[in-house]
């Protein structure tokens, strides 16, 4: 969180983050990961282990949550500590930033492929190169399976 911070919007950077899920802690669910949400009008914070070590996940400037659509804004991003920090933000090709149901999270997308995605047991996930972001692959491959995974919250 705290090699984030500067990548964060400006009027978040000096806010206090809490964790409001963790794998470790509250077990591998979609559905309780979105129970677990702040306010809808707080941005969260997504970060992934997989069982290879990788560290990588999302930055929404909205809660994390089911939805029938695409939600979110261009302050929405990508990053991978593959091995240093790198972000990939909005390329303003398309607005497909957040979406959620059930069984599947997505963040970016475009020609069918997903910048990343969670299945709804959170053991299984992917990151293909994507529109919305011109991301890398966020793990060493296209789909991983996860060991650790936290959101965070503004206080």
């Amino acid at each position: 969180v705290p090699q984030l911070g500067p990548q964060l919007p400006p009027r978040l950077t000096q806010q206090p983050w809490h964790l409001l899920y963790s794998t470790g802690r509250d077990g591998f669910s979609l559905r309780t990961l979105y129970r677990s949400g702040a306010r809808p009008d707080s941005p969260a914070l997504l970060l992934i282990r997989d069982t290879e070590a990788q560290a990588f996940g999302a930055f929404s400037a909205s809660a994390i949550r089911s939805s029938s659509g695409f939600y979110g804004t261009g302050e929405t991003f990508l990053f991978s500590f593959c091995p240093e920090l790198k972000v990939f933000r909005w390329t303003g090709r398309n607005d497909f930033f957040v979406k959620g149901d059930v069984n599947l999270l997505m963040v970016g997308g475009g020609s069918g492929r997903f910048g990343l995605w969670l299945d709804g047991d959170l053991h299984h996930g992917g990151s293909q190169p994507c529109e919305t972001f011109d991301n890398e692959t966020l793990s060493h491959r296209e789909e991983f399976c996860i060991q650790d995974l936290e959101m965070w919250g503004l206080a």
